[in-house]
């Protein structure tokens, strides 16, 4: 039964954000509102880089659902709780909780109105709100392990590295910010932006792992101890 229930969750999430990115990608070619520019693509948002995570997370739980037989060492089992505990929860939660508190402090500053015209408002709910509840859902339906601490941050932060770098090489580029909100900081306004963002991404991963090890606590026992 939890088996089955795991295979229709992890089905129905794939198919979500493969839908959601499939309506994204349609709107290639489209008259861009004020707002969004073409340089870089939607490969700029971290919004979507997201929504492709967690697309890859769920299509991996869901190809390792109909192979019920592999062993909790596997390669395909390391890699997508790997990629739940130190990616898909934590950078998922992360454009939840930054793009709505921005939103509610002034939404010109990350999401223009103007972008209302080109994306509904339920695209919008599926890029920024819906993200959360699924991460929860998945965090109760099944246990992950965790890999050493430091290795996780480190991963984490290279990844953080790797997308301040990207976005400065944009603005570089085009003398745009990708987010409007961006464009308030003084450079070191921006390292300070960026460590107190990492920081939060840092605190949410250490979440998920104490949500992971309270809700299975028992189960994570009998994986230790069968090893």
């Amino acid at each position: 039964m939890a088996l089955t229930l795991r295979r229709v969750y992890h089905i129905a999430v794939f198919s979500w954000y493969a839908f959601i990115v499939k309506c994204l990608a349609a709107k290639d070619g489209e008259e861009l509102p004020p707002g969004i520019f073409v340089y870089g693509g939607p490969w700029k948002y971290l919004t979507f880089l997201n929504l492709l995570l967690q697309m890859t997370f769920f299509g991996l739980a869901a190809v390792n659902d109909l192979q019920p037989g592999k062993k909790s060492d596997s390669a395909l089992i390391k890699c997508k709780d790997l990629l739940f505990s130190v990616f898909a929860f934590p950078v998922g939660m992360f454009v939840v909780l930054l793009f709505w508190a921005i939103f509610a402090y002034d939404r010109e500053l990350v999401y223009p109105a103007t972008i209302d015209t080109f994306f509904p408002p339920w695209i919008n709910h599926a890029m920024h709100t819906f993200v959360l509840p699924v991460l929860l859902g998945e965090v109760l339906l099944q246990p992950h392990i965790y890999p050493q601490r430091k290795n996780a941050l480190a991963a984490l932060g290279v990844v953080g590295l790797s997308y301040l770098f990207w976005i400065v090489w944009v603005y570089l580029s085009v003398g745009i910010w990708v987010y409007p909100l961006l464009g308030l900081f003084s450079t070191a306004g921006l390292v300070g932006f960026f460590f107190f963002n990492m920081s939060v991404v840092t605190l949410l991963y250490m979440l998920g792992d104490k949500l992971n090890s309270h809700v299975w606590s028992k189960d994570m026992k009998k994986m230790t101890q069968g090893k």
